[in-house]
C-alpha cells in the first residue's frame, strides 16, 4: 500500500498590517515504499503554533497586543482575530483560551472568515473548550466556503481522516484540490501527498512530484523533503542525488529534520564538487523561503 507523509493542516490568520498566523500541525503515520522507509512526518496530532508578527521600529509584541486591542473593542473584526490569536500563542500577553475564544466570537459575529477558521482549530485542539470535531469542520467548512485556502486544508484534512464526519479521501482530494489551486502550499503538499499514495486520486509519481514542486518553491518543508525523496529515487523525476539533498538540506536547515536519515546516503554518491552545489543550493532555497515569509506576513 503507498503511504505519504506531511503536516498537514493549518490554521487563521489576522488581516491587519502587523500579522499573525496560527497553524495547526497534524501527520499520519510513517510508512514504507518498495521496502524504502519514507521520511516519518508524523506529529501525533500535535498543536503546533506557526508565527508571523511583522513590527515596527522600536515596537514588541507587547505594543502589537495594545494596538489590536484598542481597534477590537471598537469593533473591528480583523484587530479581534488578531488579538486572539496573541491570546492563543502569549503574544504580549498570558495565554488566555477564553479571551480568545470571545474575541474569535465577535469577530465571527461581523462574518470574519479567518476568525472561524481559527474557532475551528480551537474546538479541534479543545483549548478552553471540550474538543468537538463536529463544530470545529463547521466553522472550517464556512471559512472554506467563503475562500479561505488554510480551512480547505483543514475541511480536507478531516474529511481524510474521518475526524467529525465520513471518511472519504476522494472529498480530501477534493479540498486539497481547491487549495492548491489557489496557491496554497499546504494544500499543493497534501494534495501530492493523496496522488503518491494513490488515495482518493488515481496514483500518479508525475503529479506527486509536479505538486510537491509547487509546494517546495514556497518554502514547504514536508515537500522539500518529500521531493528530495522523489529525485533520490526517481520517482516522477529523473533520479538525481545533488537536488535530492539540496531540497532536502534546505528543509533540516530551516528546523525539519525528519529527512536527515538520507543525506550521509546521498553525501556518498556525490564528489566534492557535487556535494559543494548541493550544499550552495540548500543556501540558495533557505534564502528564498525567508524573504518569501517575509513578503507574506507584510501584507496579510
Amino acid at each position: 500500500m503507498r503511504r505519504g507523509i506531511g503536516w498537514r493542516m493549518r490554521g487563521g490568520r489576522g488581516w491587519v498590517v502587523l500579522a499573525a498566523a496560527l497553524t495547526v500541525s497534524a501527520g499520519g503515520n510513517g510508512a514504507q515504499e518498495g521496502g524504502r522507509n519514507l521520511p516519518n512526518a508524523t506529529v501525533g496530532n500535535d498543536a503546533a503554533v506557526e508565527t508571523a508578527l511583522v513590527l515596527g521600529p522600536g515596537k514588541g509584541v507587547k505594543d502589537a497586543r495594545k494596538a489590536f486591542e484598542k481597534e477590537a473593542r471598537q469593533g473591528y473584526a480583523p484587530a479581534q482575530v488578531n488579538l486572539a490569536v496573541c491570546y492563543l500563542n502569549g503574544w504580549g500577553t498570558e495565554k488566555n483560551y477564553g479571551t480568545a475564544l470571545y474575541w474569535l466570537k465577535e469577530a465571527a459575529k461581523q462574518g470574519q472568515t479567518s476568525a472561524y477558521t481559527n474557532l475551528g482549530l480551537v474546538y479541534l485542539n479543545g483549548w478552553g473548550v471540550n474538543r468537538n470535531y463536529e463544530e470545529a469542520l463547521k466553522d472550517f467548512r464556512y471559512a472554506a466556503e467563503q475562500g479561505e485556502t488554510g480551512a480547505m486544508v483543514n475541511v480536507g484534512y478531516m474529511t481524510e481522516n474521518g475526524m467529525g464526519t465520513a471518511r472519504s479521501q476522494a472529498e480530501a482530494a477534493e479540498w486539497y484540490q481547491r487549495a492548491a489551486d489557489r496557491g496554497d502550499a499546504l494544500g499543493q503538499n497534501n494534495l501530492a501527498d493523496l496522488y503518491l499514495r494513490g488515495h482518493g486520486v488515481p496514483q500518479s509519481d508525475a503529479k506527486a512530484a509536479e505538486w510537491f514542486q509547487k509546494a517546495a518553491d514556497q518554502g514547504q518543508a514536508a515537500a522539500r523533503i518529500k521531493l528530495g525523496f522523489l529525485y533520490m529515487t526517481g520517482r516522477g523525476v529523473a533520479k538525481d542525488p545533488v537536488a535530492a539533498y539540496g531540497w532536502i538540506l534546505a528543509a533540516s536547515q530551516a528546523g525539519d529534520h525528519r529527512g536527515d536519515e538520507y543525506l550521509s546516503e546521498l553525501n556518498a554518491q556525490m564528489d566534492a564538487a557535487q556535494l559543494e552545489t548541493a550544499t550552495r543550493r540548500a543556501r540558495e532555497l533557505q534564502e528564498v523561503r525567508q524573504l518569501s515569509a517575509t513578503a507574506t506576513a507584510l501584507v496579510r
